[in-house]
């Protein structure tokens, strides 16, 4: 049934209601959840077709020549390793990679032998999967409120809060102009201009943004992009403007994790409180647990 015959079938419908019972079918209609399986299904595809858009305009490793320090810090890790942007790439693209010799998900131990190790994979993006357990389970409603991204790279965070959050602005600070086009790109195909900004800017240059923000998003988000001591004056710049009292972080890895080798004297527990999450919340066949523990929130005291 195309779109016109189906609107004419449910005019119809509602036309045949009984005066009495229409104004509880219209209530019904407007709040109930029984649609979200058609909504959250469409969401997905829309999602699945800007990555694959992404995918036309970018390297397969996702990663640009003029991101030096990422390729140097890749070079550096003492695994072979490979980025994987997980939202453009799922285990069905990596596996048709591989079977076209495009993409391997292991390397020789001995060069010649069929020793083979696992290689390491790392991503800077949240997955499909990652990006419905942010907005459907870890965050609280959204209405009214504004999100912003730092390092929005791609923009997955974007998007994903377009369709899976009812955020009334959505925001990315991307340093790197390459990627802004690129988002911009998406965001013009897909008319997404009416919630989504996207700054071509250092976040140590936003702090009225990072102040009346209700929502921060940080994805693996300093550590291959920054020198230790750039990445100390930027979380020191966080730290001091996002004050707003009920504020959120949601971080890739742990800010524990991401304060460990910097010489700052932030006091994480003067700043923000732990919120726990439930992990086994999300029940989707492809849920993956271990990335999903990654997955951190915070709540500004």
């Amino acid at each position: 049934m195309d779109f016109s015959s189906a609107r004419l079938a449910i005019l119809n419908v509602l036309k045949g209601v009984r005066a009495k019972d229409l104004p509880r079918l219209l209530h019904w209609v407007k709040t109930t959840n029984d649609f979200d399986e058609f909504t959250s299904n469409n969401d997905d595809v829309v999602l699945r077709s800007i990555a694959e858009d992404l995918r036309h305009s970018l390297p397969t490793e996702a990663i640009l020549s003029s991101e030096h320090l990422a390729l140097q810090k890749l070079h550096e890790q003492t695994k072979p390793t490979v980025h994987i942007d997980a939202f453009l790439y799922d285990d069905d693209c990596i596996d048709s990679l591989c079977e076209e010799g495009k993409m391997s998900r292991s390397y020789c131990v001995t060069c010649g032998s069929h020793q083979t190790a696992p290689l390491e994979f790392i991503s800077h993006s949240f997955s499909l999967m990652e990006l419905k357990f942010l907005y459907q389970h870890v965050l609280p409603d959204l209405t009214g409120k504004i999100v912003v991204d730092v390092g929005s790279r791609l923009g997955a965070v974007l998007f994903g809060a377009f369709f899976y959050s009812s955020a009334s602005q959505i925001c990315g600070v991307e340093m790197n102009s390459d990627f802004c086009r690129l988002q911009e790109a998406v965001i013009g195909k897909y008319q997404l201009d009416e919630r989504i900004k996207v700054l071509n800017a250092d976040i140590c240059t936003q702090s009225s943004l990072l102040q009346n923000a209700d929502v921060i998003i940080m994805n693996n988000v300093f550590e291959y992009f920054l020198e230790r001591s750039e990445q100390a004056r930027t979380w020191k710049f966080i730290s001091q403007n996002v004050r707003k009292k009920g504020s959120l972080l949601v971080t890739v890895p742990s800010l524990e994790k991401s304060f460990l080798d910097l010489q700052m004297d932030i006091q994480l527990n003067h700043w923000v409180e732990t919120v726990p999450l439930d992990y086994d919340v999300f029940l989707e066949e492809d849920a993956d647990r271990e990335a999903l523990e990654q997955i951190y929130l915070y709540k500004v005291l």
